[in-house]
């Protein structure tokens, strides 16, 4: 089945409180290298049909006016996975 994947993450210019517990937890925990964590959303689409450009142009549209905050959060991918 056809989906496409819509990735949001947080500004770059906002904390990120939960990526900066997750590394917390990671350096206590022995991953020193690891020197940021920043968490989203993944959302996927999925349909019965094929996936069209349009298709990929509306999930873009729809990412950004409907499954993101855009005063906190970019869409940053909508891709198209073929399973």
């Amino acid at each position: 089945m056809p989906k496409i994947i819509v990735e949001v993450m947080p500004k770059e210019v906002l904390l990120d409180p939960q990526g900066k517990a997750v590394a917390n937890s990671l350096h206590r925990t022995g991953h020193k290298d690891i020197t940021a964590v920043r968490i989203g959303k993944r959302i996927e689409l999925h349909f019965d049909r094929p996936v069209t450009e349009a298709d990929v142009a509306a999930a873009q549209k729809i990412g950004e006016s409907f499954l993101s905050n855009a005063v906190i959060e970019d869409v940053v991918a909508v891709t198209v996975e073929d399973n």
